[in-house]
């Protein structure tokens, strides 16, 4: 079967379905934080269906980190309306809400026997352990993409950004608003630059 049969493009309520089934699985089975759900959303959007970029989906992660809120849903806000617009939005972020819901309020029912039983205390243990591995395959995959822009501002943004978290512990709002600064001074300048030509 040739390329132009098998990228055949998918109706708007198709692919609104798969946008919602997509963010439900991957809400429902992602444990450890919004950077392991920005993971798989990577995986699935970027890698899978290649409905966004990489550089979409780094502008995207940088986007929702920085925004008030849990990371998951604004990222599925940015997803959903970069897919498929307002609506598209909805339907991620719908998709994304459902299962923490539904699966905080059983645990709120049990929570006294969650909480003093030693086999969940060791599942979430091993949960832990999964979760950095996961954590680290993406900061090794957004870090290569910032490596290859061959970027010397890029690069050492990155650099300094993970000193200033990791040894100096300084606050990921102040590294965010710091990075930001820095982006629009350069906007500005090459703005001045084109208007000066």
């Amino acid at each position: 079967m040739d390329h132009e049969h098998q990228a055949q493009p998918m109706s708007r309520a198709a692919k609104l379905r798969s946008l919602f089934f997509a963010t439900l699985y991957i809400s429902a089975f992602t444990f450890g934080g919004g950077f392991v759900i920005v993971t798989f959303m990577k995986r699935k959007f970027v890698d899978e269906l290649h409905w966004i970029d990489e550089k979409e989906m780094l502008d995207m992660t940088a986007l929702a980190q920085s925004c008030p809120g849990a990371i998951a849903v604004n990222a599925a806000i940015l997803v959903g309306w970069n897919v498929a617009g307002p609506v598209g939005m909805a339907v991620a972020v719908l998709g994304t809400i459902i299962p923490p819901m539904v699966i905080l309020g059983l645990i709120s029912f049990f929570y006294t026997a969650f909480a003093t039983n030693p086999y969940v205390a060791l599942v979430l243990k091993g949960m832990q352990a999964g979760v950095a591995a996961v954590i680290i395959d993406v900061v090794c995959g957004l870090g290569g993409n910032v490596l290859k822009t061959k970027s010397a501002l890029a690069i050492g943004l990155m650099v300094a950004a993970f000193i200033a978290s990791f040894v100096f512990d300084v606050n990921v709002i102040v590294i965010i608003l710091a990075a930001a600064a820095i982006g629009v001074v350069k906007a500005l300048a090459l703005r001045g630059k084109e208007a000066s030509k």
